[in-house]
């Protein structure tokens, strides 16, 4: 009976999962038939191992790009399928560590938000421009792309902040929320959903230690959020504006209608936030 429940309750959440989660054999016929084709990378030291893709050549501007709570490099497929982008940036599209090729090699759960922002910005070592690029987090990746803008002074141009859960009194907790704690459950479930589990536990606390970074977050940023997100509460964006009233390049986007997934469900938006230039005047933003 008991075991039957474990089963039942890990089925479920797999199946949650794989809406989240891609294979290497389906990314590979992804790109089968496709014109550009990411390169791989892999940095390895004595404390961890992090999985890069890139597309795009290395003397073009990077874009960083930071996904979300579980997922890969590979939540950026959309913008991996872009004609445009790579003509204009290098895309760098990181897998967090704890998530599908990356690890911590003395941590097995990275909870740190710091820890994650030094080693996802070891992956410009393979941009070659020295050019000032753009920066990009989402959800979960948000307040780490922020900690990485605060780490590189003078190394983006812009910060785009999708979905972002950044205010610690906001943090939503589900149902499985702490029965995928428990170790039974724990030995069933795939790494990636444990990495995301404890570092939803730690995330109030993570977010409190970036309170102090707000203020050193100088670079023109934009936080773009659904009304209707049931993941990371709208009221994050009203977080962000009472963090960010020192800095005048700070726009709003509130998209009424629209859900978490604003990569996907409004990937024109994203787009022209990322080609814009950032001192120009966007559509929708709200003071």
């Amino acid at each position: 009976m008991v075991l039957g429940c474990l089963l039942g309750f890990c089925g479920g959440l797999l199946g949650c999962f794989r809406n989240w989660h891609m294979t290497d054999r389906e990314l590979k016929r992804h790109f089968a038939n496709q014109p550009q084709k990411p390169t791989y990378h892999t940095i390895e030291n004595d404390s961890l191992r992090l999985f890069v893709a890139t597309l795009g050549s290395d003397t073009l501007p990077p874009l960083l790009l930071i996904h979300g709570a579980p997922g890969g490099w590979y939540g950026y497929l959309g913008m991996f399928d872009d004609t445009l982008l790579p003509i204009r940036y290098q895309l760098i599209s990181v897998d967090r560590l704890g998530y599908n090729h990356s690890k911590h090699k003395r941590q097995r759960y990275v909870t740190s938000i710091e820890i994650h922002a030094r080693a996802a910005t070891m992956a410009l070592i393979f941009n070659k421009s020295k050019q000032k690029g753009v920066l990009l987090g989402r959800s979960y990746g948000a307040p780490i792309a922020a900690k990485i803008a605060t780490l590189n002074p003078g190394r983006f141009e812009k910060l785009i902040m999708l979905a972002s859960a950044i205010d610690p009194e906001q943090e939503k907790f589900w149902w499985f929320s702490k029965p995928a704690k428990w170790w039974p459950i724990r030995a069933l479930l795939p790494r990636s959903i444990n990495a995301a589990t404890f570092e939803k536990f730690a995330h109030m606390a993570e977010l409190r230690k970036l309170e102090h970074d707000w203020p050193r977050l100088q670079l023109p940023t934009i936080f773009v959020h659904g009304g209707k997100d049931g993941i990371v509460k709208p009221a994050n964006i009203d977080y962000a504006r009472r963090k960010m009233t020192h800095n005048h390049d700070t726009k709003f986007i509130l998209l009424p209608q629209a859900g978490h997934l604003l990569s996907s469900t409004h990937s024109d938006l994203v787009h022209r936030l990322i080609m814009n230039s950032p001192t120009d005047k966007l559509r929708g933003a709200k003071p």
